[in-house]
């Protein structure tokens, strides 16, 4: 798999990734968290292709305090292959390269799969809650 920052000409692709992986969610508009990702960090949105074909990717962020996961997904046919492993331990070298002292991550409730996946990178429960607030309400 090569790894690679995200293009505009992407987008339909990684959606359409994002759907197949379930990560679409009703509350989330996929095409507004691009655009406003390719406003803010924009090198931290990686690419992971086969031979030109977008099948995985990962969004990072950085606010100088900590580092995020966001957005990883592996095309159903190529997950349990180490292009999950790879695409985190890329993002990794990329946010301690900028200082970053820890990563933070969000996986909803009775996801066990991607709770294990994580844990297997070294992940653990920070036992700490997760609050938002919407401000924008279409988002």
């Amino acid at each position: 798999m090569q790894v690679r920052h995200f293009e505009d000409s992407d987008t339909e692709n990684v959606v359409e990734l994002w759907r197949l992986c379930k990560l679409c969610v009703p509350w989330n508009d996929p095409y507004k968290d691009i655009l406003r990702k390719s406003q803010v960090g924009r090198d931290l949105f990686l690419i992971g292709s086969i031979e030109g074909q977008v099948m995985a990717s990962i969004m990072g962020g950085y606010e100088g305090h900590r580092g995020w996961i966001n957005y990883l997904a592996v095309h159903p046919n190529h997950q349990r292959s180490g292009y999950g492993k790879q695409l985190v331990l890329t993002l990794e070298s990329k946010l301690l390269q900028r200082g970053c002292p820890k990563i933070n991550l969000q996986i909803r409730h009775g996801n066990t799969a991607v709770q294990a996946f994580y844990e297997s990178l070294g992940f653990s429960d920070d036992k700490a809650m997760s609050m938002g607030k919407r401000i924008i309400p279409d988002n």
